[in-house]
């Protein structure tokens, strides 16, 4: 009989829709098939609903006009300090959100059954982003699943208007097709302070062609990772006067850091769990051969010194905190035989992307912490079928601080509204966002009092404190 109700429903509502009165007599189309009469009592207790029978095979469930949604606005995501910036020099403070804003053509009825349809419509989700966005302010803020039009078109044109500006790529399969197509392709983007940051260069980072160039005659590397279009994207930045707080260096090369930011956005199913570890490895692989050449930039005739210029690592990693991929990053190796490879034959092309010698282990030489821990945030990404740590911010532990960070939302709140996953008419994605302060006392904007769920992520805001680490005038470099 499940079964059989499960097809056979739809649920309209009257009321959702803010776009109509209270008393409109419009119904719009609320959840359709993957919906069944217990699972929608359990998730809209409050509404009456009856069944209408048709010609068709569909009944639809209409509601009372006097029934509206009694879940409240969520409470506010709590801001946690976690120590004091050092007021005994200048040091470099900002802001920092990472934030999958879940692609339009990816907010679908069948990916998201629990949600209204009003509540995935872009035009709805857009403001909700862009509010939250605007609300927390951060100094750099990485976007992922940025459908190209609307980078160009909505989100850049507005954060020029706060201050920003910034930079997009699509994934790579934008360049194979027709103009009107393209512009529906999605990718990442990366905004930044014009006040506190200026851009020296933008990198793009595609791991398909990567794939293509290192797969030293690897049928795994050829039908296995080259197919998969994600991308990583950089931009190298120098910081400003007002990116220091409590004076600036005396130095003015100091006043000067590079700060190499990367965002990226790998491969999403966990059947290619070995895509995704060979990703990030070739990320990485890229990224030190991009803070080599910026190294050497910013000291002419000197030995490349990549230690000069910060990295801040920010995206949708498509991996829990237990996979090759985050042990990857936060150790600084892999195991040759790790799991994650799926015991496929990828051991020479590995070891030619990743420059290791050893030959049981593959490794960076980055020194990268995770702003977020499970302990503080257990999930960044919470839909119906799953709940856990997809997204991360990794900052440079030699030379970055971090001050707080922008809590979990109460799980009590989920129970007592019976929020059964995200995207969520307060909620525009499934997945939170995070940010975090790189050092600096904890400004009084960080409290939120509102929350939007219209996504499936949620996200992630750190603020930091940044030591400079490019060479003095003595040539020595400077360290915390």
């Amino acid at each position: 009989m499940t079964q059989q109700i499960r097809r056979a429903f739809r649920l309209s509502h009257p009321v959702f829709n803010p776009l109509f009165g209270n008393n409109s007599t419009r119904f719009i189309e609320a959840a359709r098939a993957g919906m069944c009469v217990p699972f929608l009592a359990s998730l809209l207790p409050t509404m009456s609903a009856e069944c209408v029978p048709q010609i068709t095979v569909e009944a639809v469930i209409t509601v009372s006009k006097k029934r509206t949604l009694t879940a409240n606005h969520p409470p506010q995501r709590p801001w946690i300090p976690l120590t004091r910036p050092n007021r005994t020099r200048p040091t470099c403070i900002f802001t920092v959100m990472c934030y999958n804003v879940l692609c339009d053509k990816y907010a679908t009825r069948q990916m998201y059954g629990y949600c209204p349809s009003w509540a995935l419509d872009w035009e709805y989700r857009k403001k909700g982003i862009l509010d939250e966005i605007r609300h927390y302010a951060a100094d750099i803020i990485s976007l992922q699943e940025v459908e190209t039009d609307q980078f160009y078109n909505f989100f850049l044109p507005e954060l020029k208007h706060d201050g920003y500006d910034g930079i997009f790529s699509p994934k790579s399969r934008a360049k194979t097709m027709a103009e009107n197509d393209r512009k529906y392709v999605d990718g990442c983007a990366i905004f930044y302070r014009t006040a506190k940051f200026s851009l020296i260069k933008e990198h793009l980072v595609e791991f398909n062609q990567l794939a293509m160039a290192n797969a030293e005659g690897s049928d795994n590397m050829l039908n296995r990772v080259m197919p998969k279009d994600n991308i990583g994207l950089a931009a190298l930045l120098r910081t400003k006067e007002a990116a220091w707080d409590n004076g600036v260096p005396s130095d003015p090369a100091q006043v000067q850091q590079p700060i190499l930011v990367c965002t990226a956005h790998i491969h999403w199913d966990p059947e290619f769990c070995d895509v995704k570890l060979i990703q990030t490895m070739m990320l990485s692989n890229e990224l030190r051969s991009i803070l080599d050449q910026a190294g050497q930039s910013f000291r002419p005739g000197h030995k490349p010194d990549s230690s000069n210029v910060q990295l801040l690592l920010c995206g949708d990693f498509n991996s829990l905190p237990d996979s090759g991929v985050i042990e990857f990053l936060t150790s600084g190796r892999v195991a040759a035989d790790h799991r994650d490879f799926k015991d496929l034959a990828y051991k020479s092309c590995l070891q030619k992307i990743s420059g290791c010698d050893k030959p049981n282990e593959f490794t960076h030489s980055f020194k990268l912490a995770s702003a977020y821990s499970e302990d503080i945030m257990p999930y960044t990404n919470y839909t119906f079928e799953f709940k856990g740590i997809i997204d991360y911010i990794f900052y440079s532990k030699q030379s970055m601080v971090p001050l707080g960070l922008l809590g979990p939302l109460s799980p009590e709140w989920f129970k007592e509204h019976k929020v059964v996953g995200c995207p969520h008419p307060h909620v525009p994605s499934g997945e939170f966002r995070l940010m975090f302060h790189i050092i600096a006392y904890i400004p009084l904007r960080m409290a939120l009092t509102f929350c939007c769920f219209i996504l499936d992520h949620f996200p992630l805001l750190v603020e930091l404190e940044m030591t400079p680490t490019v060479g003095t005038s003595n040539g020595l470099i400077s360290r915390r």
